[in-house]
């Protein structure tokens, strides 16, 4: 095979690729070997490129097995760390003097480790949520059986106890099935026409119980005649449920919660009719750090209050792959002191 042959092989395979042969110097690279390493590649010794140990070894083992190898290459693509499986298989008859040849390939899983990664903090999160309520269980079954057994006072204070962590428990193992169906469903666009101010009125009645507690006024600022939309009118109700609930909770503090419906004909991040609903809180707002992970699985801006009042963590995560399946977006607006606004973007 001769050298231009052997680039225009080389070049038409469509991932990083180089070739070294039984000199160790690169015969042959692609450009997007090239643009993974460096420019000015073929002619050098591949140790020199390459660099790290396990890459050097796989080819170094290649070209003296004249057989295959694999390995991994570690870079970053200037916003991410990146990595790459490297495989190798020996070619004969190409090369210096035709004494055969390594071809590598770079195959970039980057990918494949992430989603490896987020099982790992998925499952080890899912661990530690279910790990404290069953601790407590676990502490205050075996008190009761010994040295509370006939304090008929403590016996009620820890079963009430108990009973909160179970329900705990339960409200996370609910969160987990409700994410995963969800998930499930987010592909499938929804059909049925739904009216987001009787929605929402509905959805407010049910948690005027909780506002009435919590001392907060709920208002619905919306026109007076029917909003519809195409959407799926359960899976809403939830969206609404939670972003109304949570400001409650957390911005309850300045006693009003406030719901606004704006249509409109043309949303600028719609690019076409639409309608707006913002949930918003006069409480202590939300530090701007903790705004772009919001919606991530069991991150919470104030974890101790969170867990106190019964959050699972999963509840915005549930609202964005809502909002996701509905087309929409999911905007959110807080300074420190000032409370927040979380805004449904759903087109029309």
């Amino acid at each position: 095979m001769s050298d231009d042959l052997l680039a225009e092989f080389v070049a038409a395979i469509p991932m990083p690729a180089l070739m070294v042969d039984q000199t160790e110097r690169i015969i042959a690279a692609n450009t997007d070997a090239k643009t993974l390493l460096a420019q000015n590649i073929v002619g050098r010794h591949f140790a020199t490129i390459l660099r790290q140990p396990q890459v050097i070894e796989a080819i170094e083992q290649s070209l003296r097995s004249k057989g295959p190898a694999i390995t991994r290459h570690l870079s970053n693509d200037g916003a991410q760390d990146t990595t790459f499986e490297v495989k190798c298989r020996y070619m004969n008859g190409v090369g210096a003097v035709s004494g055969g040849a390594t071809l590598a390939i770079f195959q970039d899983i980057t990918h494949v480790e992430q989603a490896s990664q987020m099982r790992r903090d998925f499952v080890a999160n899912v661990s530690h949520e279910l790990r404290t309520p069953l601790t407590a269980l676990m502490g205050f079954i075996e008190t009761l059986q010994g040295p509370a057994h006939d304090d008929a006072a403590a016996r009620e204070r820890f079963l009430k106890i108990m009973s909160d962590e179970a329900n705990r428990m339960n409200r996370l193992v609910g969160d987990l099935l409700s994410l995963n169906r969800v998930e499930s469903e987010e592909r499938v666009r929804p059909k049925e026409q739904v009216d987001l101010t009787g929605l929402l009125q509905s959805t407010l009645n049910s948690l005027r119980p909780l506002a009435t507690d919590a001392k907060v006024d709920l208002n619905l600022n919306a026109p007076e005649g029917p909003v519809t939309m195409t959407g799926d009118n359960d899976q809403l109700r939830q969206v609404f449920t939670n972003l109304i609930e949570n400001a409650i909770k957390y911005g309850g503090s300045g006693g009003s919660v406030e719901v606004r419906v704006i249509p409109s004909e043309r949303d600028t991040a719609m690019r076409g009719p639409a309608v707006r609903v913002q949930v918003i809180d006069k409480g202590p707002g939300i530090d701007a750090v903790h705004l772009p992970r919001l919606t991530e699985r069991f991150y919470r801006a104030d974890s101790h209050r969170s867990r106190q009042l019964g959050g699972t963590g999963l509840g915005l995560a549930i609202v964005k792959h809502i909002i996701n399946r509905h087309r929409g977006r999911l905007r959110v607006e807080s300074d420190l002191g000032k409370g927040a606004t979380f805004t449904v973007i759903l087109p029309r």
